[in-house]
């Protein structure tokens, strides 16, 4: 991986580890038009984007990332309005085309050629539109579960729709917590069942609570105002690899989407371990399973 010298507002050199090594993160900062993102880096190898899903920050998949990093430069960002990543104007309005392009200028910034992308859930509808924006920039697109609603049938898409607005309306009405428990009941985002050892998410600090704020207030109309189609994925000409969870239900829509995309490209799925927080709850079988999709 290199660092385009000709970029003047990209801020890196910390160390967060005792020697560089795939244990190492660089951590560092790039201005954007209208924020300031914060990145983390690690690992050596070809350049890996992971785009998160949530409210989650570059934090969020910890352990995956840790042992993506044993065979690739792993690049983590908290999306703009999470945590570390600041906005010039915290009330502006958000599209997916912004998150897209946000990513466009860190993979600018960070590698300078085509890299591959993983992104799960939000992160995965993130990765398809910059894969419809910037399709240059992307050498392979693993998109695991993500809610593209627009591609789902008419009767599934308004179902889909419906049950999103349901959710940002308990949010508003009865706050966070209720909110957060009705996400994990409909995404089916249980840790029941997880690897051992497998790091939870930390407890709903106010950092945490903040970035639920921003996610149902921000990302969610984001996410609902997105338009894709069957016909811009293909015309991208982007690999588009979807993915779905072992475990997810056969009736959630992310999943559904997964695979209304498989359809449209002419393939099938990929199954990965665990349900739709697999990259959480089975973080080592889910990278070994990312890692042979990624090579083949």
């Amino acid at each position: 991986m290199r660092t385009r010298r000709s970029t003047p507002d990209v801020t890196t050199g910390r160390w967060m580890g005792t020697s560089p090594g795939m244990d190492a993160v660089t951590s560092g900062t790039l201005r954007v038009p209208g924020a300031r993102l914060y990145y983390e880096t690690r690992g050596t190898g070809q350049v890996l984007l992971v785009a998160q899903g949530g409210e989650g920050d570059a934090r969020r998949t910890g352990d995956l990332v840790r042992r993506l990093a044993e065979h690739h430069t792993v690049i983590t960002y908290d999306r703009r309005g999470l945590s570390r990543s600041t906005l010039d104007d915290p009330s502006a309005p958000l599209t997916m085309d912004v998150h897209a392009d946000d990513a466009c200028h860190l993979l600018m910034a960070l590698a300078g050629e085509p890299v591959q992308i993983f992104g799960s859930s939000l992160g995965g509808l993130l990765g398809l539109v910059l894969a419809v924006r910037h399709p240059r920039w992307i050498r392979r697109l693993v998109t695991h579960e993500p809610p593209a609603f627009t591609l789902l049938p008419d009767e599934e898409r308004i179902a889909a729709e419906e049950l999103i607005d349901s959710l940002t309306h308990t949010y508003r009405e009865e706050g966070w917590a209720a909110a957060f428990k009705r996400l994990a009941k409909i995404t089916g985002a249980t840790t029941e069942s997880r690897e051992p050892g497998a790091t939870l998410p930390p407890p709903l600090s106010k950092e945490r609570i903040a970035n639920f704020h921003y996610f149902f207030t921000y990302d969610v109309p984001a996410m609902r105002r997105c338009v894709l189609t069957p016909a811009t994925l293909v015309a991208a000409h982007v690999p588009i690899i979807p993915a779905v969870g072992h475990d997810t239900s056969d009736r959630f829509f992310d999943r559904t989407c997964a695979e209304r995309i498989a359809m449209a490209l002419g393939t099938t799925p990929r199954v990965f371990p665990g349900g739709h927080n697999g990259p959480t709850t089975h973080p080592n079988a889910f990278a070994e399973r990312l890692l042979d999709v990624l090579n083949r």
